[in-house]
């Protein structure tokens, strides 16, 4: 692998930093999107069996803000209800709202950065095949293409073709998981933004029935 990134020359570099790092952020995206981190599924049937007489205590909302992302999002309607017993629907509705888009913004953490990678890498090997082009031209000196021919440095033509051809293929092998991985992310937070959606009109209803 060493000699393969040698024979590609300086260019291939930067595509090595975007292929770690891409790893990087399909590791911590796959660890922060479990479901049970995100949306464990009897969450919303817990919270409310809980607080069918009344609201649960600060404890309580503590231990559930701590439980996943949804859980931040169910404890914001115990802490207004706490905060202010006679808050109205719309006020109630606009506090998980703005729960919901922090939620939001922290499931679609580092999306952008791995579209990016995806987007940039087939441009860093772009890159490379030009200057991989570069050494190739340079390799055939002054003279002109019939004096190329005759008097050329083969060495150097080689590491022209080299530099073009890794380059080239290396930044489609990073580009290509970078892109998969980002779409699978990109449908797995819409649908967890969805049934967080749901689950918080849901809960609003019955927020709205204890503070009657």
């Amino acid at each position: 692998m060493f000699s393969i990134i040698q024979a590609a020359g300086w260019p291939i570099w930067p595509l090595v930093a975007c292929s770690v790092l891409a790893l990087a952020l399909v590791i911590e995206r796959f660890t922060s999107l479990k479901i049970r981190k995100v949306a464990p599924p009897k969450l919303l049937d817990e919270a409310i069996t809980v607080s069918r007489a009344s609201i649960p205590s600060p404890d309580v909302v503590a231990q559930l803000e701590q439980n996943s992302v949804l859980g931040e999002v169910l404890a914001s309607g115990f802490r207004a209800l706490n905060t202010n017993p006679r808050i109205s629907e719309d006020d109630l509705r606009s506090i998980l709202e703005g729960a919901g888009r922090q939620a939001a913004h922290k499931l679609e953490r580092y999306l952008a950065a791995l579209a990016t990678i995806a987007s940039a890498a087939p441009l860093l090997g772009l890159l490379g095949t030009v200057i991989g082009m570069i050494e190739i031209f340079g390799s055939q000196g002054g003279g002109g293409a019939v004096s190329g021919a005759a008097g050329g440095n083969p060495a150097q033509l080689a590491q022209g073709i080299s530099i073009a051809l890794y380059n080239t293929a290396f930044g489609l092998m990073v580009a290509i998981p970078a892109l998969i991985f980002w779409r699978y992310f990109r449908a797995r937070v819409d649908g967890y933004l969805l049934t967080m959606e749901l689950a918080a009109e849901r809960f609003v209803r019955h927020l709205n029935t204890l503070r009657k």
